[in-house]
């Protein structure tokens, strides 16, 4: 097994004092080849000499590259199938009979990165025009990122990122290529809005959402950070609200108002 040095110790501290996010032992061997683009642009050749500028006074914004460049944004279009296909036939569904009322909807994205994501939910609004005509729907993306954020505010993918997770059909209805990439459409441009947020800390206002996506954050955090992001997006969650988590994450902790409600696509309905 590998050991950490001291320095890149100190950069994994860093990464979780900011976010939450552990980088163990395990995973040190990441550290290097993600802060290359660093090392390039400040003129240094190792962790040691960065280390060394971080000591330096008034680095708020190298510290800040430091752990974006730590983070993990691995995402893509329709990301696990089967979990948007569940969401299609089954919660969005049981959401607008439970809402028929109001006929409002909202939806958070929790770890949203560059809002693949939220763009693919997007989608499966957009594709069912017919039903949801006349409802007020909300997808809010929230990352700690802020280089990760401005890209889902823009938009604007690769070639590979669109023809990752998406056919054909779905790249010309909901894009267009421009010089700089494929541009989402205005309409799914309107159905979102993204935010810098820390899943550590609050989220503001009343709790409001009928489904919390939380997918592949969690396998960062320890057992105590996790319980905490949990309890941040529960009192976010309305009564009787969903919870999907990624596959492989799981809640070990009873004391959560949570029920499992398909272990298959690793979903939860708040127990209250």
């Amino acid at each position: 097994m590998s050991m950490m040095s001291g320095s890149e110790r100190i950069i994994s501290n860093l990464l979780a004092t900011r976010t939450g996010q552990e980088l163990s032992e395990t995973r040190s061997w990441r550290i290097g080849s993600a802060l290359s683009g660093i090392f390039r642009e400040k003129g240094i050749s190792n962790i040691d000499q960065l280390v060394c500028m971080l000591d330096e006074p008034d680095q708020a914004m190298l510290s800040q590259q430091v752990v974006e460049a730590l983070l993990n944004n691995e995402t893509y279009f329709f990301r696990d199938r089967a979990m948007f296909a569940h969401c299609a036939d089954h919660i969005l569904p049981e959401i607008a009979e439970r809402n028929a009322a109001s006929r409002k909807l909202s939806i958070l994205c929790a770890g949203c990165s560059t809002g693949q994501e939220a763009h693919s939910l997007a989608m499966t609004f957009l594709d069912q025009s017919a039903r949801w005509q006349g409802w007020d729907i909300e997808l809010v993306g929230l990352d700690v990122s802020h280089s990760a954020i401005a890209a889902a505010r823009a938009a604007v993918y690769s070639q590979f990122e669109v023809q990752r997770g998406l056919s054909v059909a779905q790249m010309l209805t909901h894009f267009r290529e421009t010089p700089l990439g494929w541009e989402a459409s205005s309409e799914l441009q309107r159905m979102t809005q993204f935010r810098v947020h820390n899943l550590l800390m609050p989220i503001p206002g009343e709790p409001k959402f009928d489904l919390i996506l939380c997918r592949n954050v969690l396998l960062y955090f320890d057992q105590d950070t996790r319980k905490r992001a949990l309890s941040r997006l529960l009192k976010s969650l309305n009564p009787k609200g969903w919870l999907m988590l990624g596959a492989g994450e799981t809640i070990s902790d009873r004391s959560l108002p949570l029920e499992q409600s398909d272990a298959a696509v690793n979903l939860y309905r708040r127990a209250e």
